[in-house]
């Protein structure tokens, strides 16, 4: 599709050459002899740029500049004059101009200006659909009245530059939660940093989140920046800090509350502005009561608390959230949507979900691959969602799983449940009929995030 460039000069002359030389080209090509002019032509083809004069009688370049911008935004704008000084150029741009170029015209720099505004009004609009899909994507999906109430502490709180504690059962959307609060924060420009306190070996947490200089250490080739450098002026996640060990919560403690630090090697001390946003799945007031959790450090955190209610207090939610996730399943995989029956709704707002939205979203994906016709009905949900169907039918579901490590799984946490059922949860009279210790059946417990139905 041929862009369209609006040239604008009272010079007839230069209309004519600049007009012959753009169709040549490929564009098409509006003109107009006036600021006036080029108003109503703008307001009638909406150019994807616009080439202006600025010395023109009545209204000059300057002052159609300003009216084009009230118009729109996004039109390229390339200024062009035969007495432009530094001065003109420097406004020009300020106002919202691409580039200035001097007459009389160079053919190549004239075309080599026009493709690179085009080119960066390409990216402008990539950069603006990507944000707004970023935005959709961090964006809490609810209308139940857990979620109302959430979203309105995240809009009173996301303006300020106050520190939250995010709290919540695994799968309930804490990291989205902590993303929606940066995206509406005035630090929304700057990275949000995210650090899994629980994935960093306590001897690397210094230089994790640190950094440290060249030679500090056996391996340290090059001087690398902590997660504290990187997230200067925006936003730091402590993703898990209940699980952070106490020597990294007093190392962390430290740069909390004095902003600075050196890195690992350095005497150099380094200044940091960071908002920090904290989540945990634990109670960390019981883990201060057992010893695994600094006092000081939760009250440091624990400005604004959040909690993200579990998905059997919102399940009103679900309609709502399985046709976002077979929306975006659907746009990921290239494949045809699926309906989900009013039956099969049903069964899934009926059950508890203990790896809550993580979980649902996971059920969706199986259903859009598995169920062969184009509605999802109540026959096709699969057991432990479904109480009518048994585990044998359920079974099959592993053959479909991408690796036997997968599939092993798959089928464990169907086979752990089906004979905690059968012996009504008693954990030790399970743990002796399948042959292991009760530990360790305690531990396959919590990893599956199996849980007695109340």
């Amino acid at each position: 599709m041929a862009r369209t460039v609006l040239v604008v000069d009272d010079e007839y002359s230069i209309l004519q050459s600049v007009e012959g030389i753009l169709s040549d080209e490929g564009f098409d090509v509006v003109c107009a002899r006036s600021g006036k002019e080029a108003l109503e032509k703008i307001k009638e083809t909406m150019p994807d740029l616009v080439l202006l004069d600025i010395w023109m009688p009545e209204m000059d370049g300057i002052d159609t500049l300003v009216k084009i911008r009230e118009i729109s935004a996004q039109i390229q704008v390339v200024m062009m004059s035969g007495h432009g000084t530094i001065e003109t150029a420097v406004k020009a741009t300020k106002l919202g101009a691409y580039d200035f170029i001097e007459k009389p015209l160079s053919l190549e720099k004239l075309l080599l200006t026009i493709n690179n505004a085009l080119e960066y009004h390409s990216l402008e609009q990539e950069v603006t659909l990507l944000r707004e899909r970023d935005r959709k994507r961090y964006e809490v999906t609810g209308n139940s009245r857990a979620i109302v109430e959430l979203k309105k502490q995240i809009m009173i709180v996301a303006p300020t530059d106050a520190w939250v504690l995010i709290s919540g059962e695994n799968g309930t959307g804490k990291e989205l939660v902590a993303h929606m609060i940066h995206r509406l924060s005035k630090r929304s420009r700057k990275p949000m940093v995210e650090v899994n306190c629980a994935a960093i070996p306590e001897e690397l947490i210094e230089s994790e989140l640190f950094g440290h200089e060249k030679g500090a250490f056996t391996g340290a080739s090059t001087m690398r920046k902590g997660k504290f450098d990187l997230a200067h002026e925006g936003t730091i996640f402590l993703d898990e800090i209940g699980d952070m060990s106490l020597k990294a919560q007093s190392k962390t403690l430290r740069i909390l509350q004095e902003q600075k630090f050196e890195r690992v090697g350095g005497s150099r001390t380094i200044k940091v502005d960071v908002r920090v946003i904290a989540a945990t799945n634990k109670d960390l007031e019981a883990e201060i009561e057992k010893g695994t959790f600094r006092e000081d450090l939760y009250f440091r955190l624990n400005v604004i608390p959040l909690r993200v209610p579990p998905l059997r207090e919102r399940v009103d939610d679900i309609p709502k959230l399985v046709d976002e996730f077979v929306r975006e399943f659907c746009l990921t995989t290239n494949v045809e949507p699926k309906r989900f029956s009013e039956e099969a709704l049903s069964l899934l707002m009926a059950y508890k979900w203990p790896g809550n939205v993580r979980e649902l979203k996971n059920l969706v994906e199986r259903m859009m691959i598995m169920t062969p016709g184009p509605v999802v009905e109540a026959k096709d949900i699969p057991p432990p969602y479904n109480e009518s169907g048994s585990t044998r039918e359920w079974l099959p579901w592993a053959l479909y799983s991408d690796s036997l490590k997968d599939a092993k799984r798959e089928f464990e946490k169907a086979f752990l449940e089906a004979k905690l059922k059968e012996h009504n949860w008693n954990i030790s009279q399970t743990a002796e009929a399948i042959g292991i210790e009760r530990s360790n059946l305690h531990k396959k417990i919590r990893a599956y995030g199996l849980e007695e139905p109340r």
